[in-house]
């Protein structure tokens, strides 16, 4: 994602600047965490003035709200998007494939929708369930293809598969951030090797 100098910081309109606002605050609370950063902090990587940002968000949760919804309105449309193998065992790396794509300029994007330091309940809680279960749903419909084609109609096993995906993709996007020196071509084949390792790719 694009960051912000110090430079040109008038003459932007406000649809360009709050993207940009809001690339630097991608970064910022999905490599820090919602706890650890402040408007200040974000104002001073995007080279304006904390009074600007609190103009456009008019609080640090709301613009934290706004990055919920860029980041999980793109990673929901991704893997949708990603769909069309829906069923088959190559599904799985098309949707992290999409994942990759979609974040792979700012990996932190992920981590902006599971930071475990939120409050548990008001507007940004509400935000980020709204992708997670957006995600969620579409993970569950996933597995539940995967094993009815494979005559499993068992919901317990498609309520553990569901849960071992989404888990399974939360590891890899983490493992992803401590080894900046993979491409996104580089985890597509990787994950792809370890699925069909396992039997599942």
């Amino acid at each position: 994602m694009r960051l912000m100098g110090k430079a040109g910081t008038k003459g932007v309109s406000r649809v360009d600047r709050e993207r940009q606002i809001i690339d630097v605050a991608v970064e910022e609370f999905g490599r820090h965490g919602y706890a650890r950063v402040s408007v200040a902090a974000v104002a001073a990587r995007a080279g304006i003035s904390k009074p600007l940002i609190y103009s456009y968000f008019d609080s640090k949760d709301g613009l934290y709200v706004a990055c919920v919804h860029h980041v999980g309105a793109l990673l929901a449309d991704s893997v949708a998007a990603a769909r069309s193998r829906s069923g088959s065992t190559a599904h799985a790396v098309d949707t992290l494939t999409a994942i990759f794509t979609t974040v792979e300029h700012c990996r932190y994007a992920w981590a902006v929708l599971y930071d475990p330091a939120l409050p548990p309940a008001g507007e940004m809680r509400d935000a980020v369930n709204l992708y997670r279960e957006r995600l969620s749903a579409m993970g569950a419909a996933g597995a539940a293809q995967l094993l009815a084609g494979a005559g499993d109609d068992d919901p317990l096993d498609h309520d553990l598969l569901n849960h071992v995906w989404q888990h399974a993709v939360t590891a890899v996007m983490r493992w992803w951030f401590e080894h900046p020196d993979q491409s996104t071509a580089e985890m597509t084949a990787r994950c792809a090797r370890l699925l069909t390792a396992l039997g599942t790719g």
